[in-house]
């Protein structure tokens, strides 16, 4: 197994509208620009795909509520690039049966077709001068052109330059692909992975510290990798690895007992603020020093498992948890607390297990592995005995696959511990864990890495007192403004009557922390961002307001046609025979690759460029083809209903709630 430690209303009509490039507005078929050939490439780079089956059911989502399906995970075919690949597959082995390990180079094409596999070049090489008919690159693709089997997918292939085969899907696969989803589920689109069981590390704040907005891009990240994952039926076990224990309990601890000897009768009003009863006792630690070497003893007490130590440490835990709990409750994120203190215990077996293999040395008191590639050792035991990060994350990873039986094992973390991670990546390779990096095989570990969250200076995020920014006040803000600009575009347009308070407060919270997420999710990981409210916010552009609106408005467009939407489903069928429907259609069976992407590659940002582009397909479509009253209503209208539960997938898996109405 492998396992990865990874405002609903009647009818109304909406004045918003979508906006495209202009580069956009002026193509006859937007397929032909050179704004969605740029995307396709970004979206989708040429790999090698794994056809392993996943078995098992899940739930279907047709529409914004969860509905159970019938349909068997075993029965997926794959994304439309996996069945493709599958086909090029067979070509090569019929065209050189002796080159068994090449695997089909299969991407989104450019300019010439839908896919090109691009096998020839690098067949070439291998076959040139010994003898082969084949004269060059191209009289290689020709061949594996003409070997492609016989199939229902393929309507027509050419072979341009040195080889490259173009490959254009059957139109009429293309519409019965669609029309299937929309009967069975967008369940059966979700992709298949070679990983079956994955563990998600993410979030993991400090016990007794407040989350802020530096624990936004762990959290966020985290679940947006989990989600895919679950959709894609891997079994993901959600890991909240909090930092719950550490010298930082004793000052705790003993600032505790200091200031309410009768802490057990006060209860949870003994610490109140949090944050603030954290900078007292800090204080106190770096300013008294009778109180910090009774705050180093009170740690040995705990340790040791004295039962009033044990007691406050269980009381301080239990108000942390209660605040981080209204965080991800806010935020629609669930997680399985398994912090530090859980591995503790088995931390001396650990460390037993790497000595006894000759891991483990001397070092100016410390006890430390060496690794190759690096100036400084990692320590596993400090001078004083104690155990560290180190310590801790090599057990917890022990335990995850060896316990756990992960086979993908993923933490996100900020980028400043990306040498930790390599270090005892290292360190667990070198122990015989894990299969050296260059084997790729799992199971495997990966350290999702994430720049800063910058505010408008530049500079990390903070507030105007130089203080972290909470977490909760700044959800609370996103939602306010949201709230206060959808009031205001209501009482503009005379339509604030048509909204009961609970449809405001619902659209303004699923608006506002929506818009927050997606700011996020948007960009590289890698990469710093400026945290702005003006921008999230703004309903046009690469937003989640922009998006929402555009997911409101086609479900408008199925509302207004006073069509049985289910009906129509069962009964009618879809045809492209315009450009912009095909285009759109494409775009659209191409989810689950991009999802497959995503999660090879742990890059949430690529799913939501695809959810941008699939917002501005779409406007494009819908600016060229009449829907409502149209000779191909009922084929349009499904094509809406496509786009929209497609949408509402991409919304899911990035924990945002789609709105029906704005």
């Amino acid at each position: 197994m492998t396992a990865i430690a990874i405002a609903v209303a009647t009818p109304h009509s909406l004045s918003f509208s979508l906006r495209i490039p202009s580069s956009l507005s002026r193509s006859p078929s937007f397929r032909q620009t050179g704004y969605l050939r740029a995307s396709a490439r970004r979206l989708v780079s040429t790999r090698v795909y794994n056809s392993s089956v996943v078995t098992g059911e899940e739930a279907s989502t047709s529409s914004f509520s969860q509905t159970q399906s019938s349909f068997n995970m075993a029965d997926r075919t794959g994304s439309v690039k996996q069945q493709v690949a599958s086909l090029v597959k067979s070509s090569l082995q019929a065209t050189f049966p002796d080159l068994s390990d090449v695997e089909p180079q299969v991407a989104i094409s450019a300019k010439f077709g839908d896919y090109q596999c691009n096998n020839a070049m690098g067949l070439w090489s291998r076959i040139r001068g010994s003898g082969t008919e084949f004269r060059n690159p191209n009289s290689v693709g020709q061949a594996l052109a003409n070997n492609l089997p016989p199939s229902e997918i393929i309507e027509s292939t050419s072979v341009a330059g040195p080889g490259f085969v173009n490959i254009n899907l059957s139109t009429n696969w293309i519409s019965k692909r669609i029309n299937d989803m929309l009967v069975d589920g967008i369940q059966t689109w979700a992709p298949i992975l070679s990983v079956k069981r994955a563990v998600v590390d993410f979030s993991s704040p400090n016990i007794a510290k407040e989350m802020h907005v530096g624990h936004l891009r762990s959290t966020i990240i985290g679940d947006t990798l989990a989600r895919m994952f679950e959709f894609s039926d891997v079994d993901v076990l959600r890991r909240n690895h909090v930092g719950d224990w550490g010298t930082q309990f004793g000052m705790l601890i003993e600032y505790l007992f200091e200031q309410f000897p009768n802490w057990e009768d006060v209860g949870n009003q003994a610490i109140g603020d949090l944050q603030e009863f954290y900078k007292a006792s800090k204080k106190r630690f770096d300013d008294d020093a009778s109180f910090k070497e009774r705050a180093q003893q009170a740690v040995v007490k705990l340790q040791g498992g004295e039962a009033k130590y044990r007691a406050a440490w269980k009381k301080i835990c239990e108000i942390s948890r209660s605040e981080f709990d209204l965080v991800y409750e806010r935020l629609n994120v669930h997680l399985e607390e398994k912090g530090e203190s859980f591995y503790n215990p088995y931390i001396p077996d650990t460390i037993k297990e790497l000595t006894d293999k000759g891991l483990v040395e001397e070092s100016k008191g410390a006890r430390v592995i060496f690794l190759e590639g690096f100036n400084i050792p990692l320590i596993v035991v400090k001078k004083d005995g104690g155990y560290n990060y180190a310590s801790t994350d090599l057990t917890a990873l022990k335990y995850r696959l060896q316990v756990e039986q992960a086979e993908w094992i993923i933490y996100v973390t900020d980028v400043g511990q990306q040498q930790h991670f390599e270090m005892f990546f290292s360190a667990a390779r070198k122990a015989g864990w894990l299969p050296s990096a260059e084997e790729k095989k799992f199971p495997r570990v990966s350290h999702v890495g994430f720049g800063l969250v910058l505010g408008s200076d530049g500079k990390r995020f903070r507030t105007r007192s130089s203080e972290v920014v909470r977490l909760v006040e700044l959800l609370d803000e996103a939602k306010n403004r949201s709230k206060a600009e959808l009031i205001q575009r209501l009482e503009n347009n005379g339509t604030i009557s048509d909204w009961t308070d609970e449809e405001l407060e619902q659209t303004a919270e699923a608006v506002g922390y929506g818009a927050v997420k997606y700011a996020d999710l948007k960009n590289n990981r890698s990469t710093n961002y400026v945290f702005s409210f003006d921008q999230m916010l703004k309903n046009q552009g690469n937003t989640a307001v922009y998006l929402e609106y555009a997911h409101a408005r086609i479900c408008s467009i199925v509302r207004r046609s006073n069509k049985d939407i289910d009906t129509l489903k069962k009964t009618g069928t879809i045809t492209l025979g315009h450009p912009d429907e095909r285009v759109l259609a494409l775009h659209l069976i191409q989810f689950a690759e991009v999802v497959e992407e995503a999660c090879n590659n742990l890059l949430p940002n690529v799913l939501c460029e695809y959810l941008y582009n699939l917002s501005e397909i779409f406007n494009q479509f819908y600016t060229n083809c009449r829907v409502i009253d149209s000779p191909e209503e009922t084929s349009r209208l499904l094509l809406c209903e496509a786009t929209a539960t497609v949408m509402r997938k991409c919304f899911e898996l990035l924990g945002i709630k789609p709105v029906f109405k704005l």
